[in-house]
């Protein structure tokens, strides 16, 4: 079983904590950590791109001219696709792009990304976060004291003045650990926990 440091915002050691080899010290499945984030991209798509066929664009009801006799091409429409402002022809409508992984490869994928970071020593525990107030500057210095220069923190329950602190932040981002997800984690060069959420995590990847 691991042992990682836990530190204070003031980045003194104050503690320690066993990790689960399970969660923390798995072996990483690279291949398993490109279908999630590959399902997890996908199911952000909006999809809401749209064409008008022949039928959908407005007019063309009268043909054009008479049938034969013109010396030009037959043509029983303004709207068809060969005609300027017609209609596209296979074009793109409105569709769903995501598509679901079974649970159990999900929580893999997880377990890899967290044992990834761990294994790059990009994962800090913090013991807790104390703030009496909102204040961004406030948590700016502590994110500039541990050096993180794109960090996702990860929190065992709402707490809204960490919340707005963060969130005018652009590097960083703050979430339960209940959403904890494998593109965020690999989107985010350093990994933050609150003590409180590393059993939260391992219940839920355990489970």
């Amino acid at each position: 079983m691991a042992v990682a440091d836990v530190f204070d915002i003031k980045k003194m050691k104050v503690a320690k904590v066993d990790l689960n080899d399970t969660v923390f010290g798995a072996e990483i499945n690279e291949a398993i950590i490109y279908d999630v984030v590959k399902m997890q991209l996908a199911a952000r798509r909006s999809g809401t791109a749209s064409t008008k066929t022949r039928h959908d664009v407005r007019g063309g009801g009268k043909k054009p001219w008479r049938q034969k006799g013109t010396g030009r091409a037959r043509s029983g429409t303004t709207r068809s696709p060969i005609w300027r402002g017609g209609g596209i022809v296979f074009g793109p409508h409105p569709r769903d792009f995501s598509y679901s992984i079974p649970k159990k490869v999900r929580k893999k994928a997880v377990i890899s990304a967290l044992s990834m970071k761990l294994k790059q020593d990009k994962m800090l525990i913090l013991k807790d976060f104390p703030m009496e107030k909102i204040s961004t500057r406030v948590f700016k210095s502590v994110v500039d004291l541990f050096g993180f220069k794109k960090a996702l923190f990860v929190i065992d329950s709402e707490n809204l003045v960490l919340l707005k602190s963060s969130r005018n932040l652009r590097n960083v981002k703050m979430i339960r650990s209940e959403g904890i997800n494998v593109y965020d984690i690999l989107n985010h060069e350093h990994l933050v926990l609150l003590e409180p959420s590393v059993k939260k995590i391992e219940g839920a990847l355990l489970a």
